[in-house]
């Protein structure tokens, strides 16, 4: 009986040890949005016929994973970058179509919880590289701000 709560008590120890070290691992994320590139351009997707020639990408792709069934309810740039970011549909904005203008007001209020901010107040630490479209709500030379008008 003695031997009986022994192996239980090693086994909940080392269930129980198990469970929290893969707990505490958090994978690295790597959100890649690329406008006007089809499925099959780079290799990693298609690699018989892709005609982007990305090993960089390919070795990425290759030690995590894909994840290739997206969709958005947008065409254009600046709604598909809020809808993804935020989790909210395109049309939640005032700019429910086309594509804002370089200095208009930010599309994403401060307050607004998204994709991002929920990583970091989870202890990860993020960056955004590249094409932002979201509103920068800075002055033109003139000094008048931006508007949501399509560009």
């Amino acid at each position: 009986m003695k031997l009986i709560h022994l192996h239980v008590s090693l086994a909940l120890f080392f269930v129980s040890l198990a469970s929290h070290l893969v707990a505490t691992e958090r994978p690295n994320i790597i959100y890649i949005l690329a406008d006007d590139m089809g499925y099959g351009d780079v290799q990693v997707l298609n690699p018989e016929r892709g005609k982007i020639l990305t090993p960089h990408m390919d070795r990425v792709a290759a030690e995590g994973m894909i994840f290739t069934d997206a969709h958005t309810t947008s065409s254009v740039c600046t709604t598909t970058r809020y809808s993804i970011l935020t989790g909210r549909y395109n049309w939640r904005t005032e700019l429910q179509k086309g594509v804002l203008n370089g200095y208009g007001e930010p599309l994403i209020s401060t307050d607004r919880m998204t994709v991002p901010s929920f990583l970091r107040d989870n202890g990860y630490t993020t960056a955004m590289i590249g094409k932002w479209h979201l509103g920068l709500g800075i002055s033109t030379i003139d000094g008048a701000r931006g508007s949501c008008e399509r560009s």
